[in-house]
């Protein structure tokens, strides 16, 4: 181990020692950005940039499963994404099923993927809902993966999940009209049943949500780093989960 990996490991030893325990986030929101911009920074393909983008997920697991976090979600593939060419999509597609077949394996976490699972591929779609059946019953944190997802969305799926709901039971639109509120949407949510994130982190600098959960991140923190995803350390997170910590939340105020 080089005098480099040493200085490291001490400061994000320090940087977890200091934080403040009853300020840790139940539910953090991260939005993997960056692994094309990664493989041109490194003169890779962008298939590189999202294996070793892939390869990152289980290290942020594992230092949130450290802190006590409760729900990760994670956003790796958006509804625009889906219409990138095929020669590019295709390779993206088959390292997220990797992915998230390897996160289901370890047996370890509850993986929900949540998205416009009929904009996937057939193939994709059943391997996803497989998963989401597999880890129902595992006791530990519970992981969305959000695929094929759009904010938009998931808030006009939830209205019409909704609608669906109350037509089955014969109800009338007027009488529907008169009862809607914002919880009866909450429960159509893709994330229902799950506190809303406190802290959204984004890497690659962009410093916008570009949809991510933008029903449920109403009140939550945000915290945009420089850094690649496939560059993100343990130390870039236990920064973003001390600048949570030292927030006075307002909730809208």
């Amino acid at each position: 181990m080089g005098l480099r990996d040493v200085v490291y490991r001490t400061y994000a030893r320090r940087l977890a020692r200091r934080l403040d325990h009853d300020q840790i986030p139940r539910h953090v929101g991260v939005i993997v950005d960056g692994n094309r911009r990664w493989a041109k920074a490194y003169g890779e393909q962008a298939s590189t940039g999202h294996r070793r983008g892939a390869d990152k997920i289980q290290e942020l697991l594992g230092w949130c499963e450290e802190l006590d976090v409760e729900v990760v979600t994670l956003w790796l593939l958006s509804t625009d994404n889906l219409a990138r060419p095929e020669a590019e999509l295709a390779p993206l597609v088959a390292i997220i099923e990797n992915a998230v077949t390897d996160l289901a394996d370890t047996g370890r976490w509850r993986v929900h993927p949540m998205g416009a699972l009929d904009l996937l591929p057939d193939s994709t779609a059943r391997l996803l809902k497989e998963v989401d059946d597999q880890t129902s019953g595992n006791k530990g944190m519970g992981v969305n993966v959000a695929i094929g997802y759009g904010g938009r969305r998931e808030i006009a799926d939830a209205v019409r999940s909704l609608l669906q709901e109350h037509a089955t039971r014969g109800t009338s639109i007027e009488e529907v009209a008169q009862v809607l509120d914002v919880e009866h949407i909450a429960e159509h949510l893709y994330t229902k049943g799950q506190p809303d994130p406190d802290l959204v982190i984004r890497t690659s600098g962009e410093q916008r949500l570009s949809g991510f959960l933008l029903w449920q991140s109403a009140h939550s923190e945000f915290y945009f780093c420089e850094a690649y995803w496939p560059d993100f350390r343990k130390v870039d997170f236990l920064r973003a989960i001390r600048a949570y910590g030292a927030r006075h939340r307002r909730f809208g105020a």
